[in-house]
């Protein structure tokens, strides 16, 4: 698989990683199973997947234990990035930023993972009770410390960001007066700004966000941010939570605890309306022959948008961390590329 360098300490990944969430957190809890999971995560490391993202969050806890016991045989094998910052109830989730919490964090995720190095500490949420420099202080002491080889950040989404308001980490308290939520275009206005006060403290190797052909608001301002910098961008749900792969039937249900049964464009009605999406991926897919998938050119979108992205696919089956994998070596035309530029904008949002 090609590799892609991000950040400035020019870390090496797969340009196709593994999104581990999906196989212990947020999707279909009745379709996870730990032996399946295990083969997956070794099917995609042996595709040249590199690089599996997991955090604490996700189970709690038990995404990073399922990771470990591949560490355990592939260390060398894998390039692993986890996150801190968020602390998962029965009902909600709330940020911890507290320096001395993210030390304890990081000595709990390096037992999980089975691991004396994390490759990419990511703070999955700033908290709105602490500087988010105060924070990133601390993920910063890591790295001095050899537990933590670069940082990154998690970019505040839609949902996210109606949950916190407009404090967004430790902001003054004229911001915090301020009190207007943020527009649809602003969305990642927090996140810059966050960017540039942690930048200040220690570098930033990565920014995760979600990017795909039915969420490209990244392109605007974020993905400029990163790439004039240097720092690498690890795309979130490049498969718009499985909608792209074309395999989704409008109204045919989600489990209660799968993330997708409160999602807007996941309601019968707007997953019929975004049929057209699917329809001109499968077309260019068409055009690139047999083994080509909506998937696959879904995902070779996503790669086009610059050398420093990273595609970042969950997967829970052997099949499709393959499949998502293979999508690497597509190469879209410019003449693709004008033709999902041309399709219709995805209905449906948080907004």
């Amino acid at each position: 698989m090609e590799r892609r360098t991000i950040g400035a300490a020019a870390l090496e990944v797969g340009a196709i990683g593994l999104g581990c969430m999906p196989m212990s957190w947020a999707y279909s809890s009745s379709q996870q199973r730990g032996d399946r999971s295990l083969r997956t995560v070794h099917t995609a490391l042996d595709a040249g997947s590199t690089l599996l993202d997991t955090a604490d969050m996700y189970g709690p806890f038990t995404n990073e234990l399922l990771i470990g016991r591949v560490l355990r045989q592939r260390r060398h094998d894998a390039f692993v990035s986890t996150k801190v910052g968020l602390l998962a109830g029965d009902q909600h989730v709330v940020a911890n930023g507290r320096p001395g919490y993210v030390k304890r964090a990081c000595d709990a995720s390096l037992r999980r993972l089975q691991t004396d190095v994390i490759d990419l500490y990511q703070l999955h949420r700033a908290d709105p009770e602490v500087p988010v420099e105060e924070t990133w202080g601390a993920m910063a002491e890591l790295v001095s410390a050899g537990k933590v080889r670069a940082l990154g950040l998690c970019a505040v989404g839609a949902r996210a960001a109606r949950r916190a308001g407009p404090a967004g980490g430790g902001r003054s308290g004229a911001e915090r007066a301020g009190g207007k939520r943020a527009a649809p275009a602003d969305l990642y206005e927090q996140t810059i700004r966050q960017l540039e006060r942690v930048q200040q403290v220690f570098p930033v190797s990565a920014v995760q966000a979600e990017l795909s052909v039915w969420s490209p608001e990244a392109l605007v301002r974020l993905l400029p941010w990163c790439t004039a910098r240097g720092v690498g961008f690890l795309a979130a749900m490049p498969l718009g939570n499985g909608f792209l792969t074309g395999t989704l039937t409008p109204g045919q249900g989600f489990e209660p605890d799968d993330v997708r049964a409160r999602h807007p464009r996941f309601t019968a009605e707007m997953m019929a309306a975004n049929q057209p999406i699917v329809a001109g991926l499968r077309r260019i897919a068409e055009r690139h022959g047999p083994g080509a998938t909506p998937a696959g050119v879904a995902l070779a979108w996503v790669l086009a948008q610059g050398p420093h992205v990273v595609a970042v696919p969950g997967a829970k089956r052997e099949e499709w961390a393959a499949q998502n994998a293979g999508a690497a070596s597509l190469r879209l035309s410019p003449y693709d590329l004008a033709e999902i530029a041309q399709l219709p904008p995805a209905r449906g949002s948080w907004d």
